[in-house]
């Protein structure tokens, strides 16, 4: 029988090392830990680890001197060719010399570990800003504008052995930007996709002399991919690298932040000139955002030339009414650690796309786990994307629940149970709930999306030496479950559980009768939440997230979720199965809309 690699079904592309198994988590573990040694071993204090990716890690620590560095590690398992990429982003980040810049400080390998060590940028990265804060106010987005933009121009004329060389960042999004709001001082970070363009803005070939012009290097970009959520068409599907992939970084990365998005797809449902921006930059950036390559760059060109204008718009503190989220939302007065896992029917979702090939769909190779969510995206629509990326930012925050839409013909019908565990957070997600609405009103198809999200650090995790064992739980092992405040019973006309919609097309694993049996049985049980069963080849994880309503019914509930847990070794297989269900019968219903109405930030925002 051919081995198949399984598809996991995590939205986020940060897999949590609550998910991992526990050999695969000491050895991370480890692995951060040895690296904080070595570095406190030369000097450094309050050494953190502060990012984590496809290629390396970073830490941050305080020299002997007092100065805050950042040392970014390359993944040692990772091939040589991969792991020099990180000597290469030290030569590149060593041509830039900008006050926005944190400085390159050296590069080193020690044995096979190559390190780079800079400057640590002063404040958040501006998703995290974005997730504390939601969409941001035109006079900040005005701000980051025209900082960003004095960083581009100095990147356009860079030189190099004095011959103009100019660099191409490649990666441009929220995540890459720090912003010092004290100061408002903003800075671009991570190197690693950075290179010397190859033609200029005007599209003329950068080159030292006639041999370099008729090098094949010039019929083949050496431009990196960057993230698919906020590079330009041009740089995704592989031409010459060029400063225009700069712009359309800039483009998006306003875009994501004006909207409260973590994507570029967005826009033509949610429109840059929706945002309630200045219309002289909202019109630019819809411009830069265009489909026609001859108008993005008429919009980059004229950017360039007047954003020193931007500084002179006057702003003033508009307080908006406050605004209803369109889906009601809990809102726990107790801040609690929650690490949150997306899992979601995306699959017969994308399925639905034309142009999808139902080979690719069904298993993925899971070595490249960081950006297997990002291929998923191909052959969707960009409203299609932005919808899935819009599901995926609700798990950036602290919050349990579900959600399920289905499309009909006069409109969208939402059912959905969302408890969000940081109060102070409440406004931010609560846009982030109404981009997906905005988004699936866009969206003309029919079908449902369904989504639940747990707490992975519920996670429970069996393991085994190979498939001819079975899964075995320790006598202590139990599936844990929250209780409502107030007991509510049971009432038949406003259930509302996914459980009879039948056998969802994603789910793989066939689970025994007994134990389908038990969660029927639950199922009848005043409850909400869910339970997904993930088997791999030796690692089999029950992800789970409970409230009990009728606190009636609990020692029932308590022993059927005993049972399940005493009929693990029956699990047979590998897949993933899941069960959702939403409280109540309180469907939502919204009426299409492909885009939202024009709204400019006031042209005299003191009149009135």
């Amino acid at each position: 029988m051919t081995k198949v690699q399984l598809k996991h079904f995590y939205i986020p592309d940060d897999q949590s090392v609550y998910l991992l198994s526990h050999k695969d988590a000491k050895k991370l573990k480890d692995w951060f830990q040895l690296c904080e040694r070595q570095l406190i071993k030369l000097g450094y204090s309050d050494v953190e680890l502060i990012g984590k990716g496809a290629f390396g890690f970073a830490f941050s620590g305080v020299s002997p001197t007092g100065q805050a560095h950042v040392f970014k590690f390359s993944k040692i398992t990772l091939p040589q060719h991969i792991q020099d990429r990180l000597e290469e982003e030290a030569f590149m980040l060593s041509q830039v010399n900008h006050p926005n810049v944190p400085k390159m400080i050296e590069f080193q390998r020690v044995n096979r570990q190559s390190i780079l060590v800079m400057g640590r940028a002063q404040g958040i990265d501006l998703e995290q800003y974005s997730l504390k804060k939601g969409p941001l106010p035109a006079h900040t987005i005005v701000k980051i504008l025209v900082q960003l933009c004095d960083i581009l121009v100095a990147l356009r004329e860079n030189q190099f052995n004095h011959k103009a060389k100019p660099i191409v960042h490649g990666d441009i999004k929220p995540s890459n930007l720090v912003w010092d709001e004290s100061q408002e001082k903003l800075s671009l970070i991570d190197w690693g996709s950075c290179v010397f363009a190859q033609v200029d803005a005007n599209n003329q070939y950068v080159g030292d002399n006639v041999m370099d012009l008729m090098s094949g290097d010039l019929h083949q970009t050496n431009a990196r991919l960057g993230d698919v959520y906020f590079i330009g068409e041009d740089q995704l599907n592989g031409a010459l690298s060029s400063p225009r992939f700069d712009e359309q970084g800039l483009a998006s990365t306003l875009y994501a932040l004006a909207s409260g998005q973590s994507c570029r797809f967005g826009s033509k449902a949610i429109s840059p000139l929706s945002l309630g921006l200045p219309q002289a930059l909202a019109e630019c950036l819809q411009a830069l955002m265009s489909d026609e390559r001859e108008t993005r760059e008429q919009a980059g060109d004229y950017l360039i030339k007047n954003y020193h204008y931007f500084k002179r718009i006057v702003f003033k503190a508009i307080f908006d009414e406050k605004k209803v989220c369109l889906l009601p939302t809990w809102i726990s007065q107790q801040t609690k650690d929650i690490e949150t896992v997306v899992y979601s029917s995306r699959k017969s979702f994308l399925r639905q796309q034309e142009g999808v090939n139902e080979e690719e769909l069904n298993y993925i190779d899971d070595a490249q786990f960081e950006r297997y969510y990002k291929n998923y995206l191909q052959g969707m629509g960009d409203t299609e994307k932005a919808f899935i990326s819009s599901v995926s930012r609700l798990g950036k925050f602290p919050v349990v629940g579900g959600l399920a839409i289905r499309w009909q013909a006069e409109g969208i019908y939402v059912d959905s149970s969302l408890k969000l565990y940081d109060p102070e957070l409440q406004v931010s997600f609560d846009r982030s709930v109404d981009n997906v609405i905005l988004l699936a009103r866009a969206i003309h198809r029919t079908g449902i999306f369904k989504c639940c999200m747990f707490n992975a650090k519920n996670t429970l995790h069996f393991e085994r030496d190979d498939e001819n064992q079975t899964f075995e739980p320790t006598g202590k092992t139990t599936i844990p479950y929250d209780m409502s405040k107030v007991s509510i019973p049971e009432d038949e006309s406003r259930m509302h559980s996914y459980f009879e919609d039948g056998e969802d097309p994603d789910e793989l694993l066939k689970l025994p009768t007994q134990m389908l049996n038990c969660i029927k049985e639950l199922n009848s049980i005043h409850h909400t939440g869910c339970i997904i069963f993930e088997a791999l080849p030796n690692h089999l994880k029950i992800h789970n997230y409970y409230t009990l309503l009728d606190h009636t019914k609990e020692n029932l509930f308590k022993s059927l979720l005993a049972k399940i847990i005493s009929l693990v070794p029956t699990i047979e297989g590998l897949g993933i199965s899941g069960f959702m269900k939403l409280p109540y019968k309180d469907t939502r219903f919204f009426s299409h809309q492909v885009s939202q109405p024009t709204k400019f930030y006031p042209k005299n925002p003191y009149n009135g």
